[in-house]
């Protein structure tokens, strides 16, 4: 097999102490936690690919403030696959509760720290990484990134 890597976005929004996650499927056998996250589409800025991802995962417009930082994640069962992942600060700005969740959602929770940190069904451990490099107060401008598309 060949080595292949993923360009993905995510989004760590915070409201009153709770973070907004995923239940999603992720083909496995149970339900996990992710943050809103996916991978970038042809023609896309990674923060386009952040706030479609948010609103596609979710049914919240978000707004985003700052770049939390770029993680890196190659997962012990797929050692073929590494996942290059731009991860962004966002406010939640306006809720759309009838829009229909991209397949595999299950639905969009908002969870604490804590909860998050019990929960032995995350995506990766880069979910729990984002949510405390955010609370630690990590934040870079948003123009950090640069991208030159056509």
């Amino acid at each position: 097999m060949t080595w292949e890597t993923h360009v993905t976005v995510a989004v760590v929004v915070e409201r009153d102490g709770r973070f907004l996650l995923v239940e999603e499927m992720a083909d496995r056998p149970a339900p996990v936690y992710n943050q809103p996250a996916g991978h970038v589409e042809k023609g896309e800025t990674l923060a386009q690919a952040a706030v479609r991802e948010a609103r596609e995962e979710t049914g919240w417009d978000v707004a985003l403030t700052a770049f939390l930082g770029l993680y890196v994640y190659t997962p012990p069962h797929s050692p073929d696959h590494t996942y290059y992942r731009a991860c962004f600060l966002a406010e939640a700005r306006e809720h759309f509760p009838e829009q229909a969740l991209d397949d595999g959602i299950l639905r969009a929770v908002w969870l604490t720290r804590d909860e998050i940190a019990a929960s032995a069904c995350l995506r990766s451990p880069l979910v729990l990484r984002c949510v405390d490099d955010a609370i630690a107060g990590r934040r870079f401008p948003l123009d950090l990134v640069h991208e030159h598309l056509l």
